[in-house]
């Protein structure tokens, strides 16, 4: 019987014909049956805090410098206008309109976030220049050819239809707007167990390839400009992120939720480390233009 690694990797050795029918075939067997509320509830409670904990409010791998990384290959400028698409509690996007002097629009499903978004932009003084939305990033609120650029961040791993969401980020990007994301990835040959527990600790319903973003980015009829494997680096990350679990936060995460919780973080967290570092999960950065 094929793995889910074998099936994803099949879909880049047949002619775009089959690409359809295999990706359904693939979704039937190992997507999870994770929805928008399921990660909301993650988002909206003690998921949503630790992550934030862990990575700061930017709650992706890297902070502020990868930000400046994608922003460099993405050509933000003053003139753009970006959408961060999962923006969470905007964190990117109060540090791209305050850097680049850009105007960005969040969109976010996730009630907590948006609300806590929007408190700490007009904190900061940077209201006049970010927008959030309360939405679905698989049927965006907006109009055709609205943005200059579309942005992801280690965010787009919690979508249900990966598909869905590449084609709606390039009907609203303008003609000659660049599509530009980073996002946890499978990246190698795991049993189907190994996968069902990784997705279900993060609540992931599936995870994507660089090569099938790539894939469905072209499909969408954007250009693949550049994608790059990140994951030699990423076991570095999730190892840092386990060492402040163990020794930063522990006993604040025993007070404020109990033993058991303690012990379900560490040992997820445990397995996405050693899942790293065998390569078999992974992240990758892909920019392409409309």
């Amino acid at each position: 019987m094929l793995k889910s690694w074998q099936l994803l990797k099949s879909f880049h050795c047949r002619s775009n014909s089959f690409i359809n029918q295999e990706r359904e075939v693939f979704m039937a067997k190992y997507k999870l049956d994770v929805n928008i509320a399921n990660v909301n509830e993650v988002y909206d409670g003690a998921g949503g805090i630790l992550w934030e904990m862990l990575m700061g409010e930017q709650i992706h791998v890297g902070a502020e410098a990868e930000t400046d990384v994608l922003a460099r290959k993405a050509g933000v400028t003053a003139e753009t206008h970006l959408l961060d698409v999962c923006s969470a509690l905007g964190g990117p996007a109060r540090y791209l309109a305050k850097n680049y002097g850009c105007r960005v629009t969040g969109l976010d499903a996730t009630q907590r976030m948006h609300a806590e978004a929007i408190r700490r932009t007009i904190e900061a003084g940077l209201s006049g220049k970010i927008d959030y939305v309360l939405g679905n990033a698989l049927d965006m609120p907006f109009p055709a050819s609205s943005f200059d650029v579309v942005w992801g961040q280690d965010a787009w791993c919690y979508i249900t239809d990966k598909q869905r969401l590449i084609g709606e980020c390039a009907r609203v990007l303008k003609p000659g707007g660049v599509l530009a994301f980073t996002d946890w990835l499978e990246a190698g040959p795991m049993t189907d167990e190994e996968l069902t527990a990784l997705n279900t600790f993060m609540v992931f319903p599936y995870m994507e390839t660089l090569d099938g973003y790539a894939m469905l980015a072209e499909q969408a009829g954007l250009t693949v400009i550049e994608k790059e494997d990140l994951t030699p680096d990423f076991a570095a990350h999730v190892q840092g992120y386990l060492d402040m679990v163990q020794n930063q936060y522990r006993q604040a995460i025993v007070d404020n939720y109990g033993q058991e919780m303690y012990d379900a973080v560490e040992q997820g967290i445990m397995l996405w480390r050693d899942a790293s570092a065998a390569g078999k999960v992974g992240r990758g950065r892909l920019v392409a233009r409309k």
